[in-house]
């Protein structure tokens, strides 16, 4: 896992000279991203870089510069996690239809060692999942201890479409934030760090993407008639969405606001937010549970 483990104690995490306002951000994701700042969503820019001045060209380059300091900090987590330490780190990624959900999965998370990943997206639920209550298909994958998790989709799932197609009552949804803020509380206070991103994509840029799932063979998995009947949706999904921030965003389960439009910027920012959440642990590597001394000398006694 990781390069080197050359962070040293993991402590840094930041960019170059120790700074955690790597080149091109001007302001720190974790602080740039935060619904809290940028406004409702209704009105949110999908095409700009909050917080960042940079190029595609550097925003592709800090991605796979930051990516090796990503891998080095999930080295620091899953050795804890072996060595006994309870933490773990969650991504939760919510998003409409092509707005880059699964390319932060494959573009981010496969930037890490995939032993130290645990990954579950969250379709349509099954009769089986429909039996029990909505969180218990969540529970069920939620990272173990010193595992980064990632959720393509996740709980929100049972406030967002269920709300908008009205797939159960009001009364029903409207209880499902309360329930939701505690079970994220008890997540947190149980070792699980929580990153939650809204990926937001431009009407225009969906409907180019959903094109080109048309055009080229290589795509047409992915396209899906569905994704245009949720499109007549659009404005009840982002009252839902703004439903969530409002009544789900809290400082230790913070919500992020991505704009998706352009995919190298939201893999960057992602990337920075997964940093900032890792170093915020102050990771060391956890000591030897033997005699270093001992098997050294045993070492040396082997025969070449």
């Amino acid at each position: 896992m990781g390069k080197n483990g050359k962070n040293g104690n993991g402590k840094n995490g930041g960019g170059k000279n120790g700074k955690n306002d790597p080149a091109g951000w001007l302001t720190p994701a974790v602080t740039a991203l935060r619904v809290g700042a940028v406004g409702p969503i209704a009105g949110f820019d999908a095409d700009s870089t909050p917080g960042f001045s940079g190029s595609r060209e550097l925003g592709e380059q800090l991605l796979a510069e930051r990516g090796e300091v990503l891998a080095d900090l999930q080295e620091l987590l899953y050795a804890n996690g072996r060595a006994g330490d309870n933490r773990s780190v969650l991504l939760v990624l919510q998003g409409m239809d092509t707005a880059g959900k699964g390319g932060i999965v494959r573009h981010v998370g496969g930037l890490l060692d995939p032993q130290g990943l645990a990954i579950k997206g969250f379709g349509k639920p099954t009769p089986e999942e429909l039996e029990h209550d909505f969180l218990w298909r969540v529970h069920k994958a939620l990272p173990p201890a010193g595992r980064l998790g990632i959720f393509d989709r996740s709980h929100y799932e049972d406030v967002l479409p269920v709300r908008v197609h009205n797939l159960v009552p009001q009364s029903e949804w409207e209880k499902r934030y309360a329930i939701i803020n505690q079970f994220e509380k008890e997540l947190v206070e149980s070792g699980t760090t929580v990153i939650k991103c809204a990926l937001v994509v431009s009407k225009a840029e969906q409907k180019a993407r959903l094109t080109e799932r048309l055009e080229r063979p290589d795509k047409y998995w992915k396209y899906n008639p569905g994704d245009i009947d949720e499109r007549g949706f659009w404005d009840d999904y982002l009252q839902a969405y703004q439903a969530i921030f409002d009544r789900c965003d809290s400082d230790t389960a913070p919500w992020f606001l991505i704009p998706a439009n352009h995919k190298w910027f939201a893999r960057l920012a992602v990337c920075e937010l997964l940093i900032s959440a890792l170093s915020g642990l102050d990771l060391d590597w956890p000591p030897a549970d033997f005699d270093v001394a001992t098997e050294l000398e045993r070492i040396r006694s082997l025969d070449d």
